[in-house]
């Protein structure tokens, strides 16, 4: 398995500060921090499942490569 790409770093970073600022929101009765914390989540799920998949693609592309080259 390769390393994480920038998009699936990045997703996940959005992930984690969806989080803080959904419990940051209920903690202060903020219904638009809340709101902006799920579209946060949201697109970082995105984001890192685009990552994942261009990762993917990646491994495939160099194992035919290596399987040509061979």
């Amino acid at each position: 398995m390769s390393i994480p790409n920038k998009d699936e770093i990045k997703g996940k970073f959005d992930q984690a500060k969806g989080e803080v600022k959904e419990k940051f929101g209920r903690a202060t009765n903020d219904p638009e921090l809340v709101q902006e914390s799920q579209d946060d989540k949201a697109s970082g799920r995105t984001q890192e499942t685009f990552g994942k998949a261009r990762r993917k693609v990646g491994d495939i592309v160099k194992d035919i490569g290596d399987s040509i080259a061979r």
